[in-house]
């Protein structure tokens, strides 16, 4: 896929494959049947031996592990969050032995100079964060955003980096009622050129 330029995502559409299946592929997850190993030599032009075996023993397959890109995020007000497999990233394994991760692409710019619009961020799924670290933040239960995320005795801020944004300010109640709800820690951000 390196070689050919091609991401999981294109190659599932043009094989009219499932998107979880390619995923699952290029995690080591999975292994492709015979029959599908036949498709991809064909696809990629080469001779199924090519597919089975290694040809440098001493190497390893992979560097990382792939995880989904699930959708855009607000780095401004929130916005909708649909999670729909758009793109897949690679992240170190090591890394990816620590949790779970997904990605999302940043909308908005709420959150430059440091986040801009297009970024990639890597995100830990988990429900509580530290004060200050940021977050993804799920808002109304489908509206995301990604901020700097601050407790406060009654409630919740969720700050950008551009100063031209107000902060958004939810009371207990409010975290409550609406809901307001962590999804996610944001441990990386990827530009893209």
């Amino acid at each position: 896929m390196r070689l050919k330029n091609k991401k999981p995502l294109s190659l599932a559409k043009d094989l009219n494959l499932s998107q979880t299946t390619v995923y699952k592929w290029v995690s080591g997850e999975r292994v492709p049947r015979y029959d599908s190993i036949k498709l991809l030599a064909e696809y990629f032009q080469c001779d199924v031996s090519e597919l089975t075996e290694n040809p440098h023993d001493n190497e390893t397959k992979t560097t990382g592990k792939m995880i989904p890109v699930l959708g855009v995020v607000a780095g401004g007000f929130p916005i909708y969050a649909e999670e729909n497999i758009i793109d897949y990233e690679e992240i170190s394994l090591k890394l990816a032995s620590s949790g779970e991760y997904f990605a999302l692409v940043v909308k908005g710019d709420s959150m430059s100079p440091r986040m801009q619009e297009g970024d990639i961020v890597i995100v830990k799924k988990q429900d509580t964060i530290e004060c200050g670290q940021i977050g993804i933040v799920l808002v109304n239960g489908d509206e995301a955003t990604v901020k700097r995320v601050i407790f406060r005795p009654d409630g919740i801020e969720l700050h950008g980096f551009n100063p031209s944004f107000t902060p958004l300010k939810y009371t207990t109640q409010e975290i409550m009622s609406l809901p307001v709800k962590i999804i996610g820690r944001v441990v990386e951000c990827r530009s893209k050129f």
